[in-house]
């Protein structure tokens, strides 16, 4: 009891959201429509959440799928942890906040991928309002520190140019300027609120490998196909699959960037040729 009164003391020192920790809330169950935090480990949530919204259907569940983007760009393992402790808080006794700890590793993994959708991080998720783990919080998971650093990340970027019926010299030159090349299968599927919107189909096939790792580089261009979804959507039709020669590099600061994209139909004999060329090719 003393620990929660600890807690309720510290928190009332803080200008926390739109959460009011004096007003009355009750236990609900997370519904069936509520996906995004359906399937994280308990199954009933306090309202009025942390956010200050009240009314599940009218506030919560349309709230959480503005977040749905993000996460599918799995640009943090406990993003939808950090996100679901405060539109779904668990039901306990004491009232459990994120702590500041992982809201800042949440926010430096993920708002540049944010920032790539056209928004920003917001004001109501200011990492400062959090409390230190020093208090009762929801704090990062040790089974989750011990991701690779040096993995490239996706860029955010312009669209890359995409060439259609390129000229042979073409297509060997961009493999002999950029880091990698690789083909790849990209289908968007016909039904509209899918998700993932845009997939890969079958294996990543390399060209030349370059920096790129082979079992991590199917993981980073669907990465980058979430990221960057307003330039993916114009690669592909709705209900078709194209296959591609994509070339790219990875930039002085640790991000994937695609650079020229080739359009693979079956008449395009140039891309096929350069293909069979370029393990004799000198650049």
């Amino acid at each position: 009891m003393a620990v929660f009164f600890t807690l309720v003391l510290v928190l009332l020192c803080r200008p926390m959201l739109a959460f009011d920790i004096g007003q009355s809330t009750r236990c609900v169950a997370i519904p069936s429509q509520f996906t995004m935090c359906k399937d994280v480990g308990y199954s009933e949530m306090r309202l009025p959440n942390f956010l200050g919204h009240s009314d599940l259907e009218a506030e919560v569940v349309p709230y959480s799928q503005e977040w749905k983007p993000l996460l599918l760009t799995g640009c943090h393992l406990q993003a939808q942890a950090f996100l679901c402790s405060l539109m779904a808080p668990v039901c306990l006794d004491n009232f459990i906040w994120p702590c500041r700890s992982l809201c800042i590793a949440v926010r430096d993994s993920c708002a540049s991928a944010l920032s790539c959708q056209g928004r920003q991080w917001p004001e109501v998720l200011d990492c400062d309002r959090f409390p230190d783990e020093d208090d009762m919080c929801l704090s990062p998971h040790s089974r989750f520190t011990h991701i690779p650093k040096d993995l490239p990340k996706p860029a955010c970027q312009n669209c890359p140019s995409v060439d259609g019926d390129p000229p042979l010299r073409v297509v060997l030159h961009s493999f002999c300027l950029y880091d990698f090349a690789l083909t790849l299968h990209l289908h968007r599927p016909r039904q509209i609120g899918r998700e993932p919107e845009l997939e890969i189909r079958g294996r990543v096939q390399f060209i030349h490998q370059g920096p790129l790792m082979a079992y991590d580089s199917r993981h980073l261009l669907q990465q980058w196909l979430l990221i960057n979804l307003k330039c993916a959507r114009s690669l592909v039709r709705l209900g078709r699959s194209q296959l591609y020669v994509m070339t790219g590099s990875v930039l002085p600061d640790g991000t994937m960037a695609l650079t020229r994209l080739f359009p693979w139909h079956k008449k395009d004999a140039n891309i096929a040729v350069a293909i069979r060329k370029w393990q004799y090719h000198r650049c």
